[in-house]
């Protein structure tokens, strides 16, 4: 499928076997990554359909720049796929200004902005009559739909990502471009130091934990076979591919009139036992 593929934080872990995965399919990879020399690596390897971008994807310049690259060096774009992103793990109370900042920047501004700037592309060849086959997979995590202790900056962005999937589905079907979002575990350098001896990769055997996992999941859903899947969001890990559902509403009473405060301490207190919310990660 020669198709035109932009990845982000494609030069290592997860979007590294990503971009391969796409170019072992036939297609055009734009290799986006703030390092020159991993982002080579990666385009050398998959050849002459490959083209490194250095731009920061947290800027909206950057993300301008970067969906320029792809359709002035492959005529166009087909695939969006927002991989890039950066952990500054810390508790509530430890967490910095900046720290907070950056994180938020990196991945949820990271992720609006490439979107925002191919949803512009799109929508202009739309316009102009063209025929749109677009897809977008964002990357949210377990922590932004379950939450993750010590994680706040990083689970609040993945779950806006999440949040985010599911707006841009609903208004860019029209379009011709659909967005899916997954939440994948695999080694990584930022999975690596938090979990290490769940990433330990085994002496022998099926490597459950190995990043090319989670790719042949993003390579079909950027594939115009999946025109009919959006606004979905998968669990990927190992060989579980797995739909999440969202928010939703689960035990209610409706009095039919304003409730008093002294009511209501008993009528919380059984809604809440009658549910059974997925536990925080990291929580005892």
């Amino acid at each position: 499928m020669s198709r035109v593929v932009i990845v982000t934080g494609a030069g290592r872990g997860i979007g590294r076997a990503h971009a391969l995965a796409f170019g072992a399919a036939g297609c055009r990879v734009v290799v986006n990554d703030l390092s020159a020399a991993v982002a080579g690596e990666v385009a050398e390897q998959i050849g002459p359909r490959a083209v490194v971008n250095t731009d920061d994807v947290g800027t909206w310049a950057g993300a301008r720049r970067l969906v320029e690259t792809a359709v002035s060096e492959f005529g166009g774009l087909d695939v969006l796929v927002n991989n890039a992103g950066i952990v500054r793990d810390r508790m509530v109370v430890g967490c910095s200004e900046d720290e907070w900042d950056e994180v938020v920047r990196v991945h949820l501004k990271g992720h609006f902005a490439t979107l925002h700037h191919a949803a512009a592309h799109w929508r202009g060849v739309a316009k102009a009559g063209g025929a749109v086959s677009g897809r977008v997979i964002n990357t949210s995590s377990g922590a932004g739909l379950f939450g993750s202790v010590g994680q706040a900056n990083y689970s609040a962005a993945k779950a806006g990502i999440a949040s985010m999937t599911l707006v841009a589905a609903a208004e860019l079907a029209r379009y011709g471009v659909t967005v899916n979002a997954i939440a994948p575990a695999a080694r990584t350098r930022m999975t690596e130091a938090t979990f290490a001896d769940m990433m330990a990769a085994p002496e022998d055997g099926f490597d459950a934990m190995a990043p090319e996992n989670i790719s042949p999941l993003v390579v079909w859903l950027g594939s115009e076979e999946a025109g009919d899947v959006t606004g979905r969001m998968f669990e990927v890990d190992g060989g579980r591919v797995c739909v999440v559902h969202g928010w939703r509403r689960g035990p209610e009473v409706d009095k039919g009139a304003r409730w008093s405060v002294e009511e209501l301490g008993a009528v919380v207190r059984k809604l809440v036992a009658d549910d059974h919310p997925v536990p925080v990660y990291g929580a005892e």
